[in-house]
């Protein structure tokens, strides 16, 4: 089992009701792995708004960059691309307007920005990437 505790059924669900999601420290630059994982999620139709503040108003995959988290809302899904001592701020925020879940990407670990998350109802998954989930779960290509 992951770090997050969540089993496979609970990723997959997340995954396939979601539609809206706000991906934090999106990056401009192709190599970045969050630039790659913007695309991946547009690509399989989900509605992304890449967040960074310096890239507001600049479009990243057909989508275009908002400055912050709560220009990005409604939200139901906050993809967190922040250093682990980063992304407890990004949960809270993403509590404080009403999303359902928030993703700490590969190497973000937060527990008690988890506990946090969890104790306001949001699943709060950690150290994994959709884009690696989508295919190990064998999610179809735009579903």
């Amino acid at each position: 089992m992951s770090i997050d505790g969540l089993d496979d059924d609970t990723i997959r669900r997340l995954l396939l009701n979601t539609r809206r999601i706000a991906v934090v420290g999106a990056s401009g630059n192709p190599m970045r792995p969050s630039n790659g994982v913007t695309g991946f999620l547009v690509g399989r139709g989900f509605e992304v708004t890449p967040v960074n503040p310096g890239l507001a108003g600049q479009t990243l995959h057909g989508a275009t960059v908002a400055a912050s988290l709560e220009d990005a809302a409604p939200l139901e899904l906050v993809d967190i691309f922040r250093r682990s001592e980063e992304a407890g701020k990004v949960v809270d925020e993403a509590i404080r307007l009403g999303a359902r879940a928030v993703w700490m990407q590969l190497g973000v670990v937060d527990e008690a920005a988890a506990a946090r998350a969890r104790a306001a109802g949001l699943v709060a998954v950690m150290d994994r990437c959709p884009a690696i989930e989508w295919p190990r779960l064998g999610l179809s290509a735009g579903a």
